[in-house]
């Protein structure tokens, strides 16, 4: 089981199942987004994923792409694709242990910052993740 929560602890999460396609995504809208220059995500079905304390507020960030974060605090929270409708990406470090779940790679290096240097030696790719 992965648990999780937002800064200000009004929003829990949790989900039952194995995280796949970790990541830190360097999009220009993840950056805009969190305020950040990448952020960590993994993917779980969205079957397995619920919030189980307070009710978040959402947003379209782009034609497809669906986004939720804490009204209160602001923490991003999770990604839904219109595309992948099966799945959520959740943010990494919303999760109660963020170890738990390190990224496995790096999508859209192509576009990240250029003061951010990938040192890591995780695969980098140049838009999205590799398998779909």
């Amino acid at each position: 089981m992965l648990t999780g929560h937002c800064q200000c602890g009004q929003l829990r999460w949790e989900a039952d199942a194995l995280p796949t396609h970790e990541t830190a995504c360097h999009c220009s809208v993840c950056r805009r987004c969190s305020g950040a220059p990448l952020v960590a995500w993994f993917t779980v079905p969205r079957a397995s994923f619920r919030f189980t304390q307070g009710t978040t507020s959402r947003f379209r960030s782009s034609e497809h792409g669906t986004r939720s974060f804490c009204p209160t605090c602001g923490t991003q929270l999770t990604f839904e694709s219109s595309r992948l409708p099966e799945e959520i990406d959740v943010s990494t470090c919303s999760l109660d242990d963020p170890e738990r779940v390190p990224p496995r790679d790096h999508t859209f290096a192509a576009t990240r910052l250029s003061w951010v240097q990938l040192a890591d030696g995780l695969p980098a790719y140049a838009g999205a993740r590799a398998d779909g």
